[in-house]
């Protein structure tokens, strides 16, 4: 009887503590759902922060249909179509030979990227440094390099100066991969298989700008690939990372005794998910330009010039968007020796702040079958400092880019007269600041 009640007491105590066990089990699930709800909550007020911070951009609609590009000023436009990517398709098959990503192959963005552009220094030699706009190796382009190599990609004249140039960087458009699938909210999406890798060594490519709002059409396994495939050939890249950190880490590339540090970011993306900010191994954004003034300032500290390739603007007009000139100035503020614009297609103004240019759009220098105009820019750095600015006046003609003729070279520099108060541009091409 006596044993009964200790049972019945035993049984009671047992029911007592799993009831207090459920009730903490209970609650710890509760606080943990609330505060994973929470998490998601300010994720997604990020991401739509991003998100509407482009909207308002509206750099990145693209709504061409045509095959051609017309680079014919649109001033008074919103946003005209965008006749080179309409005719760019998946530039790599699915079924391509394209090589996969060389195993162990370094990837940018776990630190700076030194390079050494040759083996030896002169500190009494000249450093000419060329940067071009947009890079997109469309199929006219792909056809052209199987049936006569580089130069029926890039005319011989032309080829030379950039080949010889000690550093040469570029806006790659597109990834170079095999892998992934393309964005399905996305109206044009881009890809070109590895075995046209030998286009950016033939040409002397040194560093690669990554951000733009192309570079994760495929997804992040077709970025990495891209990663893989200029590590492979020694070709530096700036503008894609897997963090912020490291997105600020610049490429850097001494030549001549002195050290020039390469920033890209992109102030147009088409979805808040490709900035670094919501994830990483995507775009270093420039919505937010806070991290990118930050890599800008610790560069120049370290460093003897700061070059930025900016992602930008709208597309097919030399008017400026309301954000290009602020931001501009901030990375000269910042200590940006120049800044370089691409993501319009077109051609526009440069002005000089602070005694340093900036050139908002270099327009498109390898992309479609017809490219009107364009021009390169070539910046010669003396030993003692001096920095001398000039265009390549430039245009595409049956996929072939090419030098202008002396009379369309001299339209162009006067076009560009036109849209850039304050600067004087001579007519060899060279751009000094106005009195």
């Amino acid at each position: 009887m006596k044993s009964d009640k200790q049972l019945g007491k035993l049984s009671k105590r047992i029911n007592i503590t799993l009831i207090l066990v459920l009730i903490v089990t209970v609650i710890t699930a509760v606080t943990c759902i609330i505060i994973l709800a929470n998490e998601k909550q300010r994720k997604n007020a990020l991401s739509a922060q991003t998100d509407a911070a482009m909207q308002q951009g509206k750099g990145s609609v693209e709504t061409s249909a045509d095959t051609t590009d017309t680079t014919t000023d649109s001033a008074n436009s919103d946003h005209t179509p965008e006749p080179d990517e309409a005719a760019v398709l998946d530039s790599g098959a699915e079924n391509s030979s394209g090589s996969e990503p060389a195993s162990g192959s370094a990837v940018a963005g776990s630190g700076a990227a030194t390079a050494s552009s040759n083996s030896t220094t002169n500190t009494n030699a000249d450093t000419n440094i060329i940067f071009t706009g947009d890079v997109m190796l469309s199929p006219y382009v792909q056809k052209n390099y199987d049936k006569g190599g580089i130069d029926s990609v890039v005319e011989p004249a032309l080829k030379e100066k950039l080949v010889n140039a000690d550093i040469l960087e570029i806006n790659e458009e597109f990834p170079f991969g095999t892998k992934g699938t393309p964005e399905s909210d996305k109206q044009y999406t881009f890809r070109v298989d590895p075995k046209y890798v030998p286009v950016f060594t033939d040409m002397g490519v040194d560093v690669v700008g990554l951000a733009n709002n192309h570079i994760l059409d495929y997804g992040q396994d077709c970025m990495q690939q891209t990663l893989a495939e200029l590590a492979a050939v020694s070709i530096p890249e700036t503008g894609v990372a897997e963090n912020l950190d490291s997105a600020k880490q610049p490429v850097v590339i001494e030549k001549n005794g002195k050290k020039y540090a390469f920033i890209a970011a992109s102030r147009v993306l088409p979805k808040g998910s490709w900035d670094l900010r919501n994830r990483n191994w995507t775009v270093f954004g420039a919505y937010d330009t806070t991290a990118v003034i930050d890599a800008i300032q610790s560069a120049k500290s370290q460093y003897d010039y700061v070059f930025v390739m900016i992602h930008w603007g709208t597309e097919k007009t030399t008017t400026l968007t309301n954000y290009q000139q602020k931001m501009g100035h901030s990375f000269i503020d910042a200590g940006a020796d120049a800044v370089i614009g691409s993501h319009p297609h077109v051609l526009q103004g440069i002005e000089y702040y602070n005694g340093k240019p900036i050139f908002y759009s270099l327009g498109n220098f390898i992309f479609n079958q017809t490219i009107n105009e364009t021009a390169a820019l070539s910046l010669t750095v003396s030993p003692d400092g001096t920095t001398t600015y000039s265009l390549i006046p430039a245009k595409a003609v049956n996929g072939t880019t090419q030098l202008e003729s002396v009379t369309e070279a001299a339209k162009t520099i006067e076009g560009m007269r036109k849209i850039s108060p304050g600067v004087n541009i001579d007519d060899s091409g060279v751009v000094t600041a106005g009195e």
